[in-house]
Parts: structure tokens; C-alpha cells; sequence
């Protein structure tokens, strides 16, 4: 009986969430009560949330901390100067600026947000690949997957989350990860010589300047892939896909629509170079101290919530020193702090519930008796194969709380501990950057003015073959 109710509580959540008839936050609490109740133990309910609060509490004060803290860092002016290098670097040769893209990408997900990165990559590329008329589902394509491979980060949401679903320590899911991480990343970069190459066959080089002075004539755009790549013209500032129907209300960011003409190149100019924010007096200052920050997690000298707490507090204190501009600076991130710290807290009722009702133990039994024992030994490897297609059909939320802990007790069973395979529920990260569960990539396929059949037929191929590399290379170095 309590298998069933298991599989039928997740059930019920994964639908709900993926029908949007819920919030996750709602239905992380409200289902697992209901169904609590439901088995004769809502008594203990309490206790079992309470359990799962204290055991959680870590896990959201590091988000709380490194959102704040990268948030500042973007404020005060940090990755300016990165983008402009980057820009530089890319001059209008296609293939520069596609590796261009992957980079700037990879760099802006260190503050964890998928949205905010895609707003400062496409700001800052759009231009080029507009009047150079290259894909710009290559851009879409590039930067989606090198958020996906940097969303591991502790701080980015899949990895906390496991950590969240199994009881275990970000840090030790995510430090050992680093090498098949960055063998991903460099795959990313590798892709994105690839493709363009692929565009500068096609189109030649100019030089920057001619780029900028050339009028442009009706915007080429790349769909489809390989061989049977089409082309299609757009008139100028109408693009491909209108920017409708994507949830974002347009092509710009917050539903905000892009004029056309000279307007549009307006919209599209990149981080404002005058915000008031902005601290350059301070930069090495902040520079040294997000060096030190990594550098004292990746050793792991103090806990990963402490040392974002202590972090965020200097940075607000040193770049902000009045009250109301730290007030200021904590209320523009609050929405991401709340919706992130929130989800942790939500998931202790439902990880609390899963738990202490024995649910997790009866599925984890069902589930071992299912799969052939010569697979047994090799759980993680098979949790690492399942995140590709389970992470991109549902959201983080489903397969992080609610199917993990189930693999997890299987892997269990025979010997597997719960680190490997919370390692290898990260590997599908890349593919899921492009699920159409994912609020960000609206925002990604809106200002670059790409529909998004025509982003996920690109895409999703070079996502599940980065996807791959990540989990080969965890199990080549014995991370997996």
C-alpha cells in the first residue's frame, strides 16, 4: 500500500506542477500533507517537517547568500569588463564570436540565474550576430547548454536540490564534480568552434567596423541542423519568431517589446555602462574577493553557507556602505532569494513526509526488485542516463525530490552510496537549460527573437551529447 501511495503522491505533484495547476512551492507542501493524512500518520506530520527544516536550513542559507552576493557583483560592475574583453575578442569573425558566446555564457552563471544570464548574453551578442545575419539559434543553442553544464554550480539550483533530496552536503556533491565539469564546459567550447566554423564558411569575415556600418539587409536566420539546415529572411525588426507565444510578451526582457529601426539597436546594448550601481574605484576589491570566495569553497575551508553569508555581508558593506543603498540592493534580488530559499523549505515537508512515512523505503524496494541485478552495481551510471530524459519532461522539482530519493534507496541496495548518485543526477543538466518547463529559456528564445521549435530542433541533440561527456567523464575519473 505505501508503495503505491508513494508513486501516486509523486504522481500527483509531477502533474500538478507540470500542468502549472499548482505551485511548486504549494504543491511541495500541500500534497505531501494530504497524503501524510492519508496513511494514518498526519500526527506526525509536524515532526517530520520540523526534521526537515533543520536539516535543510544550510542548503537555503547558501542560496540566500550567493544569489545576494553575485547579484551585488553584477550591480557594482564585475563582468563589465569581461563582456567588453569578450567583445573584443570576437570582432566580427563568426567563430570568434560564437566561442565569444559560450564564454560570456559560462562566465554570468556564476551568479546561479538562468534568466540573468541569458539577458546579459543575448544583450551583448545580439548586435554582432544581427548584422553579421548569423543564426541565431547557434547563439540560443551555445548559450543555453554552457548554462546548462555552469547550473550545477552549488548555488544554481539542481545541485542544492539534490543535496536537499538526499541529506547530503552541496559540497560534496558538487567539489569532486568539478573535473567532468569542466571536461563538459569544454565540450561546450568545442561545440561552439564547430558551429562556428559552420558560420563563417557560410558567411566570410569582416571587420568590426564594417560590421557595424554595413546596413542590414533582411535578417538571415539558421533553422534545423546539419545538412538539411534551412534558411529564412525576416524583414528588418520583425525577426523570426515575433517574440509571441514564449511567455515573455515580447523580445525583450520583463514582456518589454523591441522597437524597430534604431530603437532596436537601443534595446540590445548590453550592461548600462552609467548605472548608479556601478563600482570601479572597487574592482579589484571585488575581484579579490570572489577569487578568495571560490578558492576557500573549492578547498573547502569553511561550510559553503558560511562563506557566502560572510561574502555577501562584505560586499554589501564595502560597495554599499549606507542603509538604504544595501536595503536597495537586497530588495532588487529579493524575488530570486525568496522563490529559491522558499522551494528548500517547501521540499523538507514533502522529502519529510517521503521519509518518515516509509514511502521511500517500500518504492526503493519495488524499484530494486525491477531491475536486473547485473545493473545494480551500476545505479549511478543509470540515474546519470535517466536525468537526460526525465530532467528534460519534468522539472528540476520533480525528478530532485521526487524520483532521486527513489533511485537513490535503490542504489542503496547494492552497495551504492548516495554521493554517486547525487553526482550523477546532475549530468542531465545541459539538456534540461533547454526544457520547455524552463521559465528562463523564454526568456533566452524571446530577445533573441527565435521560436522555440525551432531552438529545441537545434538544440537538443548538442545538449544530450554534452549531457554524455559530463557523465563519461565522472565515471573515467571515478567520480561515478
Amino acid at each position: 500500500m505505501l508503495t503505491v501511495l508513494g508513486f501516486a503522491m509523486i504522481a500527483t505533484f509531477l502533474v500538478l506542477i507540470m500542468t502549472k495547476k499548482m505551485s511548486p512551492i504549494a504543491s511541495l507542501v500541500l500534497i505531501p500533507a494530504l497524503f501524510c493524512v492519508a496513511v494514518g500518520q498526519g500526527a506526525k506530520l509536524g515532526d517530520y517537517v520540523i526534521e526537515g527544516v533543520g536539516t535543510l536550513a544550510p542548503t537555503a542559507a547558501m542560496l540566500m547568500f550567493a544569489i545576494v552576493y553575485f547579484g551585488v557583483m553584477i550591480d557594482v560592475g564585475l563582468f563589465d569588463p569581461i563582456v567588453r574583453a569578450i567583445l573584443r575578442f570576437c570582432k566580427a569573425d563568426p567563430m570568434r564570436i560564437v566561442v565569444g558566446t559560450a564564454l560570456l555564457a559560462a562566465i554570468v552563471s556564476l551568479d546561479g540565474d538562468g534568466s540573468t544570464t541569458f539577458m546579459i548574453t543575448v544583450s551583448a551578442m545580439y548586435p554582432l550576430y544581427k548584422r553579421l545575419k548569423m543564426s541565431l539559434v547557434v547563439m540560443t543553442c551555445v548559450a543555453a547548454t554552457a548554462n546548462g553544464v555552469m547550473n550545477t554550480l552549488p548555488w544554481g539550483g539542481p545541485t542544492a536540490r539534490a543535496a536537499t533530496a538526499l541529506k547530503v552536503d552541496a559540497a560534496d556533491i558538487f567539489v569532486p564534480m568539478i573535473p567532468a565539469l569542466a571536461v563538459g564546459l569544454l565540450a561546450v567550447i568545442l561545440l561552439a568552434f564547430v558551429l562556428g566554423r559552420r558560420e563563417r564558411k557560410r558567411l566570410g569575415t569582416l571587420t568590426l567596423d564594417e560590421a557595424l556600418v554595413t546596413e542590414p539587409e533582411p535578417e538571415t536566420v539558421l533553422v534545423g541542423a546539419g545538412g538539411g539546415d534551412r534558411l529564412t529572411k525576416a524583414p528588418r525588426g520583425t525577426g523570426t519568431g515575433g517574440g509571441t507565444g514564449t511567455g515573455t510578451g515580447g523580445a525583450g526582457a520583463g514582456g518589454a517589446d523591441v522597437a524597430e529601426g534604431d530603437d532596436e539597436e537601443q534595446e540590445f546594448k548590453g550592461l548600462d555602462p552609467d548605472r548608479p550601481t556601478l563600482r570601479p574605484k572597487l574592482y579589484w576589491f571585488n575581484a579579490g574577493l570572489t577569487v578568495a570566495l571560490l578558492a576557500a569553497m573549492i578547498l573547502e575551508l569553511m561550510p559553503i553557507p558560511v562563506l557566502f553569508l560572510i561574502g555577501a555581508a562584505l560586499a554589501l558593506t564595502v560597495n554599499f556602505p549606507r542603509m538604504p543603498d544595501q536595503r536597495a540592493r537586497i530588495a532588487a534580488h529579493a524575488d530570486n532569494v525568496l522563490n529559491v530559499s522558499g522551494m528548500v523549505f517547501a521540499a523538507a515537508v514533502f522529502t519529510g513526509v517521503l521519509t518518515g512515512t516509509g514511502m521511500v523505503e517500500h518504492m526503493a524496494d519495488w524499484l530494486v526488485g525491477a531491475i536486473p541485478d547485473v545493473m545494480g552495481p551500476h545505479m549511478a551510471v543509470v540515474t546519470g542516463v535517466l536525468s537526460l530524459p526525465l530532467t528534460y519532461f519534468m522539472s528540476n522539482d520533480g525528478f530532485y525530490f521526487g524520483v532521486l530519493p527513489v533511485l537513490a534507496e535503490a542504489g542503496a541496495a547494492h552497495g551504492v552510496s548516495h554521493l554517486e548518485i547525487a553526482r550523477a543526477s546532475i549530468a542531465g543538466q545541459p539538456l534540461h537549460m533547454s526544457s520547455p518547463l524552463v521559465p528562463a529559456v523564454y526568456v533566452l528564445v524571446g530577445m533573441a527573437k527565435v521560436e522555440f521549435g525551432d531552438h529545441t530542433r537545434f538544440t537538443v541533440k548538442w545538449a544530450v551529447l554534452t549531457s554524455l561527456v559530463v557523465l563519461c567523464a565522472g565515471v573515467l575519473f571515478g567520480i561515478i
